[in-house]
């Protein structure tokens, strides 16, 4: 599996998702910093990675466009840290992959996880 991980979590993802067994990236190792969440949607279909972001807007994207790729996984919990919420990220990156394989976005909060399959 691909990941694209969004600016606003931290570059500590790289390294902990690569470790886990993820192919993992951080865009401002290929983009700029500055670059608009359309920019970085665009780069994950071209490239067919899955988009780890803490920013709702791609869940916009994808259904106001009605796109089934890329697949999204929203962190929303307080703690955004790998090693606070990493293992529980990586539990559901595995369990969930198949669907993420065929589009979907997952919600991860504090409590519970929310699935949609893509397209909305």
């Amino acid at each position: 599996m691909k990941i694209l991980i969004d600016m606003n979590l931290s570059p500590l993802w790289v390294g902990f998702l690569v470790s886990n067994g993820f192919e993992a990236i951080r865009w401002s190792s290929i983009g700029l910093a500055n670059a608009t969440d359309e920019t970085l949607f665009a780069w994950a279909v071209t490239h067919d990675h899955l988009i780890l972001t803490h920013d709702q807007d791609f869940n916009t994207i994808l259904a106001l466009k009605k796109l089934g790729k890329p697949s999204v996984v929203l962190i929303r919990t307080y703690d955004l840290l790998p090693t606070g919420i990493g293992m529980r990220v990586v539990s559901i990156l595995r369990q969930y992959q198949s669907e993420l394989e065929l589009g979907a976005i997952i919600n991860i909060e504090d409590t519970r996880i929310r699935i949609r399959e893509l397209p909305m």
